[in-house]
Order: structure tokens, then sequence, then C-alpha cells
């Protein structure tokens, strides 16, 4: 196929089940990526989500000493599982497989590809990133369930002020440097060091908010916040 420019997404898995699967949002999500797909490429990571975290906490009730090689494994096969299910919406559109080693060269017959989770220790933005180095991308988008980084917990901190952007050396001393499973982070510490040394852009916005989602894909003026050095 004629090359098109490739968009890294990394979906958050609380997005695709907040509570329960969110159709509504897959129909729409799909509409969308199927839209631009004449003019981009995808690769969309699919995260755990509330589905890991919930069963990563039945884990440590069940086992105090389970561990976190564990832990991890239970979310990979969540992200799995999402990524079966975002994999089957988009028909004809998509690559058979789905990708579980971001260290591959991407190879393209269909305009689609769906990632999951690789190994314990990393998440899927993560691999997200490293899959962004490996195939020379230099813009990695992460859809949560925030509008922006802020420079605290807003939920406990009244003076929590939203960032739109920020270089990674003050954007790590926010999130940290571990890697813990189910961290509930606006991005991954290892991931960010990675990108950080490879200089990847990272766009952090609202994937529920699918125009402004538009937005950031094209390269029009969004919500949200840039990560970059």
């Amino acid at each position: 196929m004629a090359k098109r420019p490739t968009v890294i997404l990394s979906l958050g898995g609380s997005i695709i089940v907040p509570d329960a699967v969110d159709t509504t949002y897959l129909r729409k999500f799909t509409k969308l990526i199927n839209q631009l797909s004449s003019r981009y490429r995808f690769v969309i990571f699919t995260g755990g989500g509330s589905v890991a975290r919930d069963y990563q906490d039945a884990g440590r009730k069940v086992n105090s000493t389970i561990s976190n090689d564990s832990l991890d494994w239970i979310g990979i096969q969540a992200s799995l599982l999402n990524a079966q299910l975002v994999k089957q919406l988009f028909g004809t559109k998509v690559n058979a497989e789905i990708i579980t080693d971001p260290r591959i060269k991407l190879r393209w017959k269909y305009p689609i590809f769906v990632g999951a989770g690789w190994k314990p220790g990393r998440s899927t933005d993560y691999d997200a990133v490293r899959l962004a180095v490996e195939n020379d991308i230099h813009t990695v988008i992460n859809l949560s369930n925030i509008d922006y980084v802020y420079t605290k917990d807003p939920q406990k901190f009244k003076t929590a002020e939203k960032i739109v952007d920020i270089n990674w050396k003050e954007f790590r001393k926010i999130i940290g440097s571990t890697w813990d499973p189910g961290l509930n982070v606006p991005f991954d510490p290892i991931a960010a060091k990675i990108a950080q040394k490879h200089d990847v852009t990272v766009r952090i916005l609202n994937g529920n908010k699918l125009d402004n989602v538009r937005n950031a894909i094209t390269n029009k003026s969004f919500r949200g916040t840039t990560v970059t050095n």
C-alpha cells in the first residue's frame, strides 16, 4: 500500500471497559479510525485497565505473597483480551497478527494493527514507545480518561494546575521512576525514560472525547498535554 503517516495510539483499558464493555464508545472509536484509515496507518495498543486491576486485586487478596511478575502476567492477559475485542471490530482493515512483541519491524498488509501487553515489568505505554523507536516513529498518542496531566492529583489538591506543554525531565519528576503492576499514573515511568532517550513525543488526552482525538491525530489544535524534549 502507498505509505501513509503512522499513528501509534495507547488506548487505556479503562476506556474500553470502564465498568462493563463500553460498546457505544467502541462503535464511535471504530468509526473514527475507519474514517481516518484512508489517510493514516494505525497501531492501537490496548491496556488492561480496570479489568487488569480487578484481577490483580483478587490475586493479592487470595495470595498475599503473589509476585509482581505474576501480577503483570494477569495484566498482560487482560490487555490481550481487550486487544482481541478491538481487533475484531475492524473487519477487513486490520492485520491478523496482534502485536505482543514491540521490537518488530512493521510489515503492513492492511492499515490497522492492534497490540497488547508484552512481558512483566512493561506496560502497553512502554510497548507503544518501544514500537515507535523500532520503526522510526516520533509521536505516540496516549488516550486515557483525563483531559490533561496535572502538577498534582487534582482530586486531592486544589492547587493542582493543568499542564499543556512539558519536557521529559520535568514530567518524570511528577510520575516517578518505578513501575508496579496496576500502577495508575498518566504515563508509565519506564516508557517515559525510553521516550526521553529516543526523542519520542507523547500526547496525553482524554480518549472519550473523540472530536479532540481526531484533532490530535490530524495535527490540529487539541486539548491535552504534550511531553517532549
